[in-house]
């Protein structure tokens, strides 16, 4: 177990400005793409369990993800570390599905709304990541490297799931029988996993396990990013299956699974806030 301290100046070192309105725009954008593509009857044009899929996507980024943020922006303003992590995974929630809304959803009468959420998302984000000060989200008597062990473990579990289904389909005769009902191109998740998420998760991990500031807040921020995830693939699984019971695109039977999972995130969680420095004053 290692330690880190603060210098006890806010992880947020001055007022709102442009990192508040970004992401309340974010916000504002966020409910309305979500609202319009939960409750407007046919606005998606994909297949039926796809549909299903962005309709439960879409009602967990109206009430878990868009709620977490805003939450979390007041406090993290007034100078909670603690707040500040979880704005960053919050957004980091949307920026993943809005990402998903644009590419894996068949171009439809939303697209220019999805598009101005994954804009928001990189801006809110971008700016949050400049402003924000890492060595403020310090934490003393943290379990670094048992919280960091855990990160991996989920990076190397959930690459070797999504290699198992490319690579056997990569190497087989037609590579684009794994997207046979799914109405897509190419699998935009399997690109965001293993381009981008999984790998920053891995670097936050070694940088929480050598005590870098910037790998604790990314650790921790990421973290709440999985729990919220996992509750948003929970969701999906049960929507996409009910609007076709009879596709093996997806499962009611993961439902149970990615819940369970998303309880246990919630222990890493808060280990990591447990030890953070709880509010620090602007």
């Amino acid at each position: 177990m290692t330690t880190l301290t603060s210098t006890g100046t806010s992880a947020l070192p001055t007022g709102g400005g442009t990192v508040f309105w970004a992401s309340g725009a974010l916000a504002a954008v966020t409910t309305v793409a979500s609202a319009l593509t939960f409750w407007i009857p046919g606005v998606l044009t994909g297949p039926d369990v796809m549909n299903g899929s962005a309709r439960g996507t879409a009602l967990v980024l109206l009430v878990v993800a868009v709620p977490l943020m805003t939450g979390a922006m007041g406090p993290a303003l007034r100078g909670s570390s603690r707040a500040v992590t979880v704005w960053i995974g919050a957004a980091g929630y949307i920026a993943y599905n809005a990402f998903m809304f644009v590419f894996a959803t068949p171009f439809n009468s939303l697209f220019l709304v999805y598009v101005a959420m994954l804009s928001l998302s990189i801006l809110a984000l971008g700016t949050l990541l400049i402003r924000v000060d890492p060595t403020q989200v310090g934490a003393a008597k943290m379990p670094t490297r048992p919280i960091a062990v855990y990160i991996w473990v989920v990076v190397l579990l959930n690459a070797l799931a999504w290699l198992r289904t490319i690579v056997p389909a990569t190497l087989g005769d037609d590579p684009t029988e794994i997207l046979v009902g799914t109405g897509l191109a190419t699998n935009p998740v399997f690109v965001i996993d293993l381009a981008f998420w999984l790998p920053m998760m891995a670097l936050a991990a070694f940088g929480l396990w050598h005590t870098r500031p910037w790998g604790v807040l990314l650790s921790g921020s990421g973290l709440v990013f999985w729990v919220v995830e996992a509750l948003g693939v929970a969701v999906d699984q049960w929507y996409g299956s009910n609007s076709d019971p009879a596709s093996s695109i997806v499962s009611t039977a993961a439902v149970p699974a990615f819940l369970i999972f998303a309880v246990v995130g919630l222990i890493p969680v808060w280990f990591h806030f447990r030890s953070a420095n709880p509010e620090l004053t602007l």
